[in-house]
């Protein structure tokens, strides 16, 4: 179950941070509520992972699910820009995600 989590925790990480993004500097009510119920959904979740999982593990996996989620929500949605060289950032960071997902039980 602590991959279950710390993934929800991981997604969670991506809504804040589109929430943020669309809270114009928390200046706007509704994306400022979805992004601090968001973050503390998201800590919590990390935080019940890191009960069975190594520390370096669960923080790295949570936060690389959340760059590279946060990229691709950025292109998809707001239209951000794409090259291949952030294309290949983010396929070494889902690189280092699956191999730190294999190097712990």
């Amino acid at each position: 179950m602590a991959w279950v989590y710390l993934g929800i925790a991981g997604l969670l990480e991506i809504v804040w941070a589109f929430s943020m993004k669309q809270s114009d500097g928390f200046t706007r009510l509704t994306p400022s509520i979805v992004t601090i119920v968001a973050m503390i959904a998201s800590f919590a979740l990390l935080s019940i992972s890191m009960k069975a999982l190594p520390l370096g593990t669960a923080y790295t996996v949570w936060t690389g699910i959340g760059a590279v989620g946060a990229f691709l929500v950025g292109v998809a949605v707001l239209g951000e820009s794409i090259s291949p060289m952030r294309v290949l950032a983010a396929l070494m960071i889902v690189g280092g995600l699956v191999l730190m997902k294999l190097s712990t039980r």
